[in-house]
C-alpha cells in the first residue's frame, strides 16, 4: 500500500518541483516493497498520460529486485517515446548487468544524444563486474556499424572497458588508415587510459610520429600514460605555507583573459565571472587583502574551458611551468562547440581532459563547481578519484525554471517528459542534489527566502549542517564599468567617441531619422529561452514601447546560431520581420567583447549624440536569475533595471528606486515594468539616483569582495581536508 500512497502523492502534487522530490520517496518505498502488484501498478503508470508520474515510476521500478522488473525495464529501452528510453537507460545503472538489455543499451549509445550518455554510463558501470560481456557486445556492434559518428561513440564506450580484451580492437582501430579520423582519435585517446598494457606505449609512439589531429591525440595519450605510471605521493599532506591552487571550470565557453567571445553561444555571465574572479583571487594574494594571519591565500587559479587537442597540449605545458597567477587550461572535447543542453554526450572526453590537467599541475587544493552541466558531472567524478575537495555553488536550478514554466503553463504533467528530453530537468535536479550533498562545502547566492527555497525546491536542509554552507553574493569589476561610463560621458559632452561608441553609432545609423531621439532599452545575454530575449521583444513590440524606445539586445551568434539561438530568433522574426528590424528600432548585433558591451550599456545611460537619448533602461527577461552579473553591471552604470521577481535580484534591487521586479514570463507585466522604468528615468533631473545605484553595488557586490569571501572558504576547506587526511592516515 505504501507504494500506492507514494505514487498518489506524486500524481496529486500541486507543483511539478514537488512531484520530482516525491519521486524519491516513491523509489525508496518501492525498494522496500516490491511484489507483482506494485510492479503492475508502476507499469500501468508508465503507460499513462502523466509524464511526471511515468518518469517517477521508471526509477521506482528500478529499485525492485525482481526478474520481471528487469524485463519491463529492458522493454522500455525500445519505447517509441524518447524520454521513456532515456530514463530506462538511466534506471538500468542501478541494476545488475543483464545480457537481455545489453544490445538495446548499445543501440542507444550508437544513436547518440542524451540517451547515449545515460546508456554509456550504465555500460561503464556494468563493465566492472562483467567486462567480457560488455566488450564482446561493443565489438560485435562495431562489425555492423559504418557511420563515423556512431562508430566514434561505440569506440569511446569500448575504451571504458578496463579489461585486456578491449585493447586489441582499440589498437586495430587506432592503426587502421581506412578508418575515419575521428574514430581513430577515439581509439587513440582510449589507449592513453590503459597503462597496464605494455604494447600501448609502442602503438602511441608510432602514431605520434605523424602529423595532424591523430598525432596530436597520440602525444596527449602518451602524456596520460606517463602521468598514470608516475610516482604517487603517500605522505601525510601538509598545510600549504605559500598559497593554494584552486580550479574552476565552465566547458561551454571559449574563456580567455580578454573575454573576447562574451555573449556568443553559452559565453555569458559565467565566463565573465570566472575571468574577473580568478584575477581578483590572485590579486588579493599579492596585495595581502585575502589573509588574516590564519588564512592560507590563493596564489594560483586554474580556469578550465574547452579547446582543441593542440591548445590542450600547449596549456598543459604552461600550467606545468607556472606556479602562481591566473592560468587557463583547455579541455579537448573532440567535437565542435555544443550548447550546454546538448553537450552531455561529451562526458567521457570532458572527464579525461579535466583529469589530465588536474593530475599534471602538481597539486590542486580545491575544485569549485557551479553548474548542473556535463562539465560539473565530469569534474565531480575526477575530483573524487583524485581526492580533491569540491566546493559547489548550489542554486535551485533547474528547479526554479521548472517552477516558473509550471506557473506560466508552459510545463505540464502531459508534456513534462517531452520537454525533459530537451532540457534534462530530472537528471540535472538529481545532479544538484548529489553534488550539494557530497561537496566539502556549498556556496549559496542570496535569495529572499533562501533556506525555505532550498528545502522546498531542492530538498536540501541548510540548517542541518550550517558549518558546511556559506552565502556569497556574486561581484563585478567596477573598474571596467567606471571606465566605460567616463568615456560615454565624455562623448556626450562633445569629445570624440571611443572605438566601441563609434561602433554603436554605426549600428544605430540604420535608424530612421524620427527614431534617433528615443532612449535605448538594452539587454545583454545568451539567446536562450531561459534568458527570455524573445520575451523582451514581444513585450516591447506589443505595447506603446515600440513607439517610445529603441531596443538593443546584445548576445548570441547571429552568423552561425545554435539550436537555442535559432529558436529565439524564430520567435523574434515572427514579431518583427528581419528586414524591417532597424526601421522599427530593433537591433540584434550578436555577441561583443566585454569591454565593448560595457561602453554600450553606459551609452544607454548617457545617450549617444545624434542616435540615442539619455536615460534608457536595462532589462533582464530571464525566467529565473540566480544572481545577475549583467544586472549588477547595469546598476553600477547608473541605469534603472527591470528584473525577474524571483532569485537573487530581489535581494539587492529596491523596487521603484534602483529598478523594478516583475513576472518576466508574463510579457504584458514585463512590458508594463519597462514602461514604468522608462517613465521614472525620464523624470529624473539629477544624478542622485544613478549614484545611489552604483553605491549599492560598490558596498556589497564587487568581485574583490566576492574573492575575499571565497578565499576564506577555500582556506577553511583546505585546513579541514588536511586534518581529515591526517586522521585517516593515523587511524589503526
Amino acid at each position: 500500500m505504501r507504494v500506492q500512497i507514494c505514487l498518489d502523492a506524486v500524481k496529486k502534487a500541486e507543483r511539478l518541483v514537488d512531484a520530482l522530490r516525491l519521486g524519491d520517496d516513491l523509489a525508496v518505498e518501492a525498494s522496500r516493497d516490491g511484489g507483482v502488484r506494485n510492479m503492475r501498478l508502476l507499469r500501468s503508470t508508465i503507460a499513462a498520460n502523466d509524464q511526471v508520474a511515468a518518469i517517477a515510476a521508471i526509477h521506482a521500478l528500478a529499485q525492485i529486485g525482481d526478474e520481471e522488473a528487469d524485463v519491463v525495464l529492458s522493454e522500455l529501452l525500445s519505447s517509441d517515446q524518447g524520454f521513456i528510453r532515456e530514463h530506462a537507460a538511466w534506471a538500468h545503472s542501478s541494476r545488475a548487468p543483464r545480457a537481455g538489455s545489453l544490445g538495446r543499451l548499445i543501440g542507444l549509445v550508437s544513436s547518440g544524444g542524451f540517451a547515449a550518455m545515460l546508456a554509456q554510463r550504465t555500460l561503464e558501470g556494468w563493465a566492472v563486474p562483467a567486462p567480457e560481456m560488455v566488450a564482446v557486445g561493443l565489438e560485435s556492434a562495431l562489425l555492423g556499424v559504418t557511420e563515423p559518428a556512431r562508430r566514434y561513440r561505440l569506440v569511446e564506450t569500448l575504451g571504458l572497458v578496463q579489461h585486456s580484451m578491449a585493447a586489441s580492437p582499440l589498437t586495430r582501430i587506432a592503426r587502421d588508415a581506412a578508418e575515419e579520423q575521428t574514430v581513430r582519435v577515439a581509439a587513440v585517446i582510449a589507449l592513453g587510459q590503459r597503462s597496464t598494457e605494455e604494447s600501448t606505449s609502442t602503438v602511441l609512439q608510432e602514431i605520434a610520429q605523424g602529423t595532424g589531429l591523430l598525432a596530436e591525440a597520440a602525444r596527449l595519450s602518451l602524456s596520460d600514460l606517463s602521468e598514470a605510471t608516475g610516482p604517487v605521493a603517500t605522505e601525510v599532506p601538509a598545510a600549504r605555507e605559500t598559497g593554494l591552487t584552486v580550479a574552476q571550470l565552465f566547458l561551454h565557453a571559449d574563456i580567455d583573459a580578454e573575454l573576447s567571445q562574451a555573449g556568443s553561444g553559452d559565453n555569458g555571465g559565467i565566463a565573465t565571472l570566472l575571468v574577473r574572479l580568478g584575477d581578483a583571487l590572485v590579486a588579493g594574494h599579492e596585495d595581502g587583502s585575502q589573509t588574516d594571519g590564519s588564512q592560507v591565500p590563493v596564489d594560483r587559479v586554474l580556469t578550465l574551458s574547452r579547446g582543441g587537442l593542440e591548445a590542450a597540449a600547449q596549456s598543459m605545458a604552461t600550467l606545468a611551468e607556472e606556479q602562481t597567477g591566473h592560468l587557463y587550461g583547455r579541455v579537448p572535447l573532440l567535437q565542435g562547440p555544443l550548447p550546454s543542453a546538448s553537450a552531455w554526450p561529451l562526458r567521457v572526453a570532458a572527464r579525461r581532459g579535466i583529469h589530465r590537467i588536474l593530475r599534471s599541475v602538481g597539486h590542486v587544493d580545491a575544485l569549485h563547481l557551479r553548474m548542473a552541466d556535463v562539465g560539473s558531472l565530469a569534474a565531480f567524478d575526477v575530483a573524487r578519484k583524485l581526492d580533491i575537495p569540491v566546493i559547489f555553488t548550489a542554486a535551485p536550478d533547474p528547479h526554479a525554471v521548472i517552477n516558473s514554466m509550471d506557473l506560466a503553463g508552459q510545463l505540464t504533467r502531459e508534456n513534462f517528459g517531452e520537454i525533459d528530453a530537451v532540457e534534462h530537468f530530472w537528471f540535472r535536479a538529481r545532479l544538484v542534489q548529489r553534488m550539494a550533498s557530497n561537496a566539502a562545502h556549498t556556496i549559496f547566492f542570496p535569495r529572499p527566502n533562501l533556506e525555505n527555497d532550498m528545502k522546498q525546491l531542492v530538498g536540501l536542509d541548510m540548517a542541518a549542517e550550517p558549518n558546511r554552507h556559506t552565502i556569497v553574493p556574486e561581484g563585478i569589476d567596477l573598474g571596467v564599468v567606471d571606465h566605460a561610463v567616463r568615456r560615454a560621458q565624455e562623448h556626450a559632452a562633445g569629445q570624440q567617441a571611443a572605438e566601441p561608441l563609434q561602433e554603436l553609432a554605426e549600428l544605430l545609423s540604420a535608424l530612421p531619422q524620427e527614431r534617433r531621439g528615443l532612449p535605448l532599452v538594452i539587454s545583454v545575454g545568451r539567446f536562450h529561452r531561459v534568458k527570455g530575449m524573445a520575451s523582451i521583444v514581444e513585450a516591447w513590440a506589443n505595447s506603446d514601447l515600440r513607439n517610445t524606445a529603441n531596443l538593443l539586445l546584445i548576445g548570441g551568434n547571429m552568423k552561425n546560431p545554435s539550436a537555442d539561438e535559432r529558436e529565439q530568433l524564430a520567435r523574434i522574426d515572427s514579431i518583427i520581420d528581419p528586414g524591417e528590424r532597424a526601421a522599427h528600432g530593433l537591433f540584434l548585433p550578436g555577441h561583443r567583447p566585454n569591454g565593448t558591451v560595457a561602453h554600450w550599456v553606459a551609452a544607454a545611460r548617457t545617450g549617444l549624440p545624434g542616435f540615442a537619448a539619455p536615460r534608457g533602461v536595462y532589462v533582464c527577461g530571464s525566467l529565473k536569475e540566480e544572481f545577475g552579473i549583467a544586472l549588477l553591471e547595469a546598476m553600477a552604470t547608473g541605469l534603472l533595471v527591470v528584473a525577474p521577481n524571483g532569485g537573487g535580484p530581489a535581494t539587492y534591487l529596491e523596487q521603484g528606486r534602483t529598478g523594478f521586479l516583475t513576472t518576466t514570463w508574463d510579457t504584458s507585466l514585463l512590458g508594463n515594468s519597462i514602461t514604468e522604468a522608462l517613465a521614472c528615468a525620464a523624470a529624473e533631473t539629477t544624478e542622485e539616483r544613478a549614484r545611489y545605484s552604483r553605491a549599492v553595488v560598490e558596498a556589497d557586490f564587487t568581485v574583490e569582495a566576492m574573492a575575499r569571501a571565497l578565499a576564506k572558504v577555500y582556506s577553511d576547506v583546505h585546513h579541514a581536508d588536511v586534518e581529515l587526511q591526517r586522521e585517516l592516515v593515523s587511524a589503526p
